[in-house]
């Protein structure tokens, strides 16, 4: 699988209190666990007006089908080439 980077904008999402964040969360892993192991979510950052996600999975296509299915967006979907951290340096 291929790993994403998907840009949700959501105005004031760092303002969604944490049973908000929850419900989202639940419905994001409701329509998940209906599409299969195909796609996973990995973790998210939420900052002022967007959250951004990271996701595996077999193809954008079903990206872009959870989002619609979940009821929130994904503007931007990245493919994820490589990754590095401090640990690269060494």
């Amino acid at each position: 699988m291929k790993t994403y980077l998907i840009e949700r904008n959501i105005p004031d999402a760092g303002k969604l209190t944490s049973d908000q964040l929850k419900a989202i969360s639940q419905k994001s892993c409701s329509v998940l666990q209906q599409m299969g192991p195909q796609i996973q979510w990995l973790e998210s950052y939420v900052t002022g007006d967007k959250i951004f996600c990271i996701y595996k999975a077999e193809n954008e296509d079903l990206i872009r089908e959870h989002a619609k299915e979940g009821g929130f967006p994904a503007n931007v979907i990245t493919e994820i080439s490589t990754t590095i951290s401090p640990a690269t340096a060494n």
